[in-house]
């Protein structure tokens, strides 16, 4: 289970490309596991550091600007996470720290890993992400308010789907949503061994 998401206030790390993809966030010469750990050295390894496989940080990216070293929210274009649906982009942006992606559009597949990480994928315009970058002040999500706000006053709605909200208020990865219903599982399975015993291992025939 992820920490749930109710209210997260951060100064947002700009990086307002479009069509950031699966593999600038992560590229695939930075997986060298299978688990969700460890990822951290390669996110945007890319662009964060000077040369291919090093590690000497690159002055001109925001990831190494002292005054994002805390920042939870990523501030992005449109298409953000597209190409590849690689999962591991998902965790090495929710091991670093960050609880939110705020963009103009989401490849599909990326949102829902996002979700089921307990990250938020949330939609605003290109207008909105522009007065939020410009502001150069913290803004405050509300996901049960489904709202980002900045200091000015100024706010905006984003669209979540239920599932999707619940999942992120509640911590819930899709293996918790499914166990949520662990009582009609199981009365659907005893009702389906009496009708049909002889396709359960172990029954009496």
């Amino acid at each position: 289970m992820a920490e749930p998401f109710t209210i997260l206030t951060s100064l947002p790390m700009p990086l307002i490309r479009d069509n950031i993809d699966t593999d600038q966030i992560i590229p695939s010469r930075e997986m060298k596991s299978t688990g969700k750990t460890g990822l951290t050295d390669g996110l945007f390894a890319g662009w964060r550091y000077t040369a291919i496989g090093g590690r000497e940080p690159n002055p001109d990216f925001v990831m190494n600007d002292p005054a994002f070293a805390d920042s939870k929210i990523i501030l992005g274009g449109a298409n953000f996470g597209s190409g590849s649906s690689r999962e591991h982009a998902v965790w090495a942006l929710a091991e670093y720290g960050f609880r939110a992606v705020v963009a103009q559009s989401f490849a599909p597949i990326f949102a829902g890993n996002c979700v089921r990480n307990g990250i938020l994928p949330a939609v605003l315009d290109a207008a909105a992400i522009e007065v939020i970058e410009q502001s150069c002040a913290s803004v405050s999500i509300d996901l049960q308010a489904q709202t980002i706000g900045i200091a000015s006053g100024q706010s905006w709605s984003f669209p979540i789907e239920e599932e999707a909200k619940s999942m992120l208020l509640e911590g819930l990865d899709a293996i918790d949503l499914s166990l949520k219903m662990a009582e009609e599982i199981t009365a659907w399975q005893d009702a389906d061994r009496a009708l049909r015993p002889w396709i359960y291992l172990g029954a009496n025939t």
